[in-house]
């Protein structure tokens, strides 16, 4: 069984009348050391393979080296497979349409299939999707994981047939994006990661496609679990308005929960290695009299139906205003890190848009805000995009010229934060 903890912090404490009940959910995995046996995995690699990766030529010359590199990192056992991705996807390793097993003699297979990769054709990121759900339906049972890289726009297909792809495709897999230089669309890999709970990120260099490939893969043949779900448990006439995965990156899960009864609904997690996310939930309750206390919430993780921790969220009645003004720290910081990442949105958006106002009004509030939280990663990002005369108090203008990776970066890793401090 998996070793999972589940630690609880929040203001108890609600006025008279009071009806939102906030707190901060801690969840560690793997804390009682390394699982007796790591569940069975497949894994495929979907690379764009459309022209515009020869421009320049060294760039698929790069991919087929990420390719091997990440080949050589699936350990033995695991179900693997090499998709080529233009107008139209090609299953290029095994073949078949089935999956291979990974050892010794398949990895050297796929890597010679890899080194004749070549690039022609156009972009349809849904066909690659639809492919690799049919290849990992051929290996039941497994934990499933993708990694896609592309380098251009989905300019073949409708945002409208993607979304009916990634419907289809959730919940069968994770998939982790990559989109290597400036002319790919950071939306469309935020919506493919964000369905299929997976990462987003840009590799601005194709010389750095080798070293992502290399922890993206290790990462995944670190995971001990099966799908994980979070779920939340509530009292009659209470409801749950909030269900946020807010460390290591933000991730909206409210409206993605599944109803198991009445009172209690599942919330996907994906699967874990060794790792510790935080969750924000926000519960509304009946409001009561002062000096009544109950149980708001009450959250498992569950794996095959087998829950693995829990912890209580309560909430109690006083007429001490100082007591119900308090505002826990966790979720002061949380929630001044979900700003950030909306300030950094809209900031981006009104550039685009050319309201210098709003933009540097957002992002001048996203630098005080990253200044103030310690998110140091995030402020040297903004710093590519603004002058900052003053990060305490926001004052920033914005850069007449900024390069197009820049801006892509602070795009792609504007919902990435910083886990609070330990308590002063």
């Amino acid at each position: 069984m998996s070793s999972f903890t589940a630690e609880v912090y929040q203001n108890e404490y609600l006025p008279a009348g009071g009806s939102e009940v906030n707190a901060i959910v801690t969840v560690t995995s793997g804390a009682g050391g390394e699982p007796a046996k790591r569940p069975d995995a497949a894994e495929i690699l979907i690379v764009d393979t459309s022209g515009s990766m020869e421009v320049p030529r060294g760039k698929i010359k790069a991919a087929r080296e990420a390719i091997a590199v990440a080949i050589d990192c699936v350990r033995d056992g695991v179900a693997f497979g090499l998709i080529a991705g233009t107008d139209k996807a090609r299953e290029v390793y095994p073949s078949g349409g089935a999956m291979a097993i990974a050892d010794d003699h398949t990895r050297q297979e796929a890597k010679r299939v890899a080194e004749k990769l070549r690039a022609q054709g156009g972009t349809a990121m849904g066909s690659w999707l639809t492919l690799a759900g049919a290849l990992f339906d051929t290996a039941p049972g497994r934990v499933c994981h993708a990694i896609l890289l592309t380098d251009g726009e989905n300019l073949h297909e409708t945002p409208e047939q993607l979304d009916a792809v990634l419907a289809a495709c959730e919940g069968r897999f994770q998939c982790d994006c990559r989109g290597v230089g400036a002319d790919w669309q950071v939306s469309e890999l935020k919506r493919i990661a964000s369905a299929l709970l997976g990462t987003v990120d840009i590799i601005p260099d194709p010389t750095g496609m080798a070293a992502d490939f290399r922890s993206m893969m290790e990462t995944a043949m670190g995971k001990a679990t099966q799908n994980v779900s979070l779920r939340v448990w509530t009292p009659q006439d209470a409801r749950t308005g909030l269900v946020r995965q807010v460390a290591p990156t933000i991730e909206d899960l409210t409206d993605r929960g599944t109803q198991v009864d009445e009172r209690v609904t599942d919330y996907p997690t994906g699967t874990w290695g060794r790792e510790s996310r935080d969750y924000h939930l926000c519960v509304h309750v009946p409001a009561r009299s002062v000096g009544e206390e109950m149980l708001a919430a009450r959250v498992s993780l569950v794996e095959n139906n087998e829950v693995l921790s829990r912890g209580l969220i309560r909430a109690i009645w006083t007429d001490d205003e100082q007591l119900s003004t308090h505002i826990s720290r966790e979720v002061a910081h949380y929630t001044g890190q979900a700003e950030l990442a909306q300030c950094i949105q809209e900031g981006l958006w009104a550039r685009k848009a050319g309201d210098q106002a709003t933009a540097t009004f957002k992002l001048g509030r996203a630098v005080r805000l990253a200044s103030e939280s310690g998110n140091d990663g995030t402020l040297r990002l903004l710093q590519t995009v603004v002058d900052i005369d003053d990060p305490e108090t926001g004052t920033v203008r914005l850069r007449r010229e900024v390069a197009d990776v820049d801006e892509m970066a602070l795009d792609s890793r504007s919902t990435k934060t910083v886990r609070v401090g330990p308590a002063p």
